[in-house]
């Protein structure tokens, strides 16, 4: 347990880091395959944007999220701004939105322009725009996968067609993600054994999950994959202990 506090809780690592480190911990201590999905955008916290201008009407926008996480995105405005249009359409935004999250952002910029324009002036009306452009809706969660080949080590799952068909669910995630979406909403650890998944890739397959939060709010799922003839026993108490400090974790980022 030690070993595992102190391996997750390093100083220098930022949250993609600690994310990497606990599915390859799940992975090396169970010899099976790590997963963890990525904390969801929706529950991140805006601390602080900047716009900076590059050729005709595209704008870089860098903006910084919990744990000092730096995001880059190039929109395309409607026109040309100035430098210090795009400051002061910085300026405002970070007077409205800092600390709030992404999806409460998005409730408050859809607010924003259903006001009455006559009401609002135009450089409040352009920042909301540029903040619409950047905080558009993401694209589904991703997850970091570990020891996924030790899975050709066990017999139930060394028939060549069974791991096809579980290594291109691996590589879709499409389907993984969607399974992994519904142990978002339980408490504690889940279990799902062959075909109780309801996923035909894992028919052959377990799944032991837990959640892990950040701030008391539910944002990802990490888990081990394996053989249904796993050590339960010893699985389950690792998996829910690792979500607690994976928590803890990126809580102090």
């Amino acid at each position: 347990l030690d070993q595992l506090q102190s391996s997750l809780l390093t100083e220098h690592d930022g949250p993609g880091d600690v994310l990497n480190k606990a599915s390859r911990l799940l992975s090396d201590v169970t010899k099976m395959a790590g997963v963890v999905t990525l904390p969801r955008r929706e529950t991140v916290t805006l601390r602080h944007i900047e716009f900076l201008p590059m050729s005709n009407t595209r704008v870089l926008v860098i903006f910084v999220t919990d744990g000092q996480e730096v995001h880059n995105k190039i929109i395309h405005t409607d026109r040309l701004y100035s430098p210090a249009e795009l400051q002061q359409a910085a300026n405002y935004l970070n007077s409205v939105f800092a600390g709030r999250s992404l999806a409460k952002i998005r409730d408050l910029i859809l607010k924003e322009m259903e006001q009455d324009r006559s009401q609002v002036n135009q450089g409040m009306m352009d920042a909301v725009s540029m903040a619409r452009l950047t905080f558009a809706q993401q694209p589904k969660d991703d997850y970091v996968l570990s020891g996924e080949t030790n899975l050709m080590g066990f017999s139930e799952l060394s028939d060549m067609e069974r791991l096809k068909q579980l290594f291109e669910a691996f590589s879709q995630k499409r389907g993984v993600i969607h399974l992994l979406d519904q142990c978002l909403l339980a408490e504690g650890v889940q279990i799902f054994i062959g075909e109780e998944s309801g996923y035909r890739a894992f028919d052959h397959c377990s799944l032991v999950t837990s959640s892990y939060s950040i701030n008391d709010e539910v944002v990802g799922v990490l888990g081990v994959i394996g053989p249904t003839r796993m050590a339960y026993e010893k699985v389950i108490p690792f998996v829910d202990v690792t979500a607690k400090l994976l928590g803890a974790a990126l809580n102090s980022k």
